[in-house]
């Protein structure tokens, strides 16, 4: 078999959870001589890096025309060793890694007619639970910014409501008028600040009783010295972990809060391949680990970031903030695992704009995912959403 071509694409149809953010998912298809394609997805649907995903996959696909796809290995090493700036990864360049790598997953599935799970050593996980993912966007069909305690206490009756046992907010992201990002959260919190925070998070608390986990997602909006004032005061809350509590590539100031906070750290969304992920596993400083397979390296990468944790006893809720094909491809790692511990169902994944990206609407009952059967990801762009995306097709 041999790749002919590869289709880069930019997702118009999709919707973002905040109207000031971008979010145009980057998907690719590579196609074959045999008439089967992969779909893949860079993890860079939001920000404001769409424009470098594009470009960096447009190169990256004239790197693969002629290759046999059933080699992702050697592929994925090729782009490792020999594109210069494969080694040290960053985002952008590991996103496009990432996609083109997610892809060849979902041909060879196709190809041998199993779910990409059966090639990564068979289930371990037979259904999966997931969380409630953002809840200071609100749980329903339509994203809105939740500002007073009474909003989060009623998104997180929705989410009770959807079965879900497990959510995750992020208290701080929303000013108290509802801006995102809108007030300062370095330096120092002052006291306003973490009552706003501490209010939000006792309110919800309060709905979900002591059945319910609760994560706390802070986006690194805040340093080392804010995330131990703000996790001093959630502490009472019995969170089950804090998300990003500071800059996502300093495993020493990762270390400072745990040592100080009684709440599990997570991270590694922002955290590019083994390499990137190894001295926070040998500090220990993280109990979770979160790596998106969109900008890690893919799922070729991601299962050997899974595995390393392993050996130190350390948990994995892969990141998925993107479209269907992210979801796809998340769900198939995470029931291979030992180590799986939550899977990530970003509140964008109920907005119907994104549910219609794809064929098949993968969604949890009563807070589980069901693990998709279909041979490879077991998920497609819609015609539609092809017809619409902004395109380019490289080819030899």
């Amino acid at each position: 078999m041999t790749i002919t071509s590869v289709d880069v694409m930019r997702l118009k149809n999709g919707k973002s959870c905040i109207a000031t953010v971008p979010w145009e998912p980057i998907c690719i298809r590579v196609n074959t001589d045999e008439g089967i394609c992969g779909f893949g997805e860079a993890g860079l649907a939001y920000g404001n890096a769409s424009n470098a995903a594009y470009g960096i996959l447009e190169d990256f696909a004239k790197l693969i025309i002629g290759q046999d796809p059933m080699r992702n290995e050697a592929i994925w090493n090729m782009f490792h060793r020999k594109t210069f700036w494969g080694m040290g990864n960053g985002a952008v360049v590991s996103s496009g890694m990432s996609a083109i790598d997610i892809a060849l997953w979902d041909i060879k599935g196709k190809a041998l007619g199993v779910p990409v799970y059966e090639l990564l050593g068979g289930k371990t996980n037979s259904r999966l639970r997931s969380y409630a993912s953002q809840l200071q966007f609100d749980w329903d069909e339509v994203s809105r910014p939740m500002i007073t305690p009474d909003d989060y206490a009623r998104a997180m009756h929705k989410a009770i409501a959807d079965g879900y046992d497990c959510v995750k907010v992020d208290p701080i992201g929303q000013d108290e008028h509802g801006v995102w990002m809108g007030g300062n959260t370095y330096g120092l919190l002052s006291q306003r600040v973490i009552d706003m925070a501490v209010q939000r998070v006792s309110s919800m608390r309060q709905v979900a009783g002591d059945n319910i986990d609760i994560i706390i997602e802070l986006h690194s909006l805040t340093d080392t010295n804010t995330a131990i004032q703000l996790g001093y005061s959630l502490e009472p809350y019995h969170c089950f972990y804090y998300e990003e509590p500071t800059q996502p590539l300093n495993p020493m100031l990762m270390d400072k809060i745990a040592q100080k906070l009684r709440i599990p750290l997570a991270s590694g969304e922002r955290i590019y391949s083994r390499w990137g992920f190894r001295p926070f596993l040998e500090n220990r400083s993280l109990s979770i680990i979160q790596p998106d397979l969109g900008n890690t390296g893919g799922i070729t990468e991601g299962k050997k970031i899974c595995d390393m944790a392993h050996i130190y006893d350390i948990g994995v809720q892969i990141h998925v903030c993107g479209g269907p094909i992210a979801t796809a491809a998340a769900l198939q790692l995470e029931a291979v695992i030992p180590n799986f511990v939550v899977h990530e169902h970003h509140a964008a994944a109920l907005l119907k704009e994104n549910r219609a990206l794809c064929k098949y609407d993968y969604q949890p009952v009563g807070g589980y995912f069901e693990i998709p059967s279909l041979p490879g990801l077991g998920q497609e762009l819609t015609d539609e959403t092809i017809a619409l995306a902004e395109k380019i097709t490289v080819s030899r």
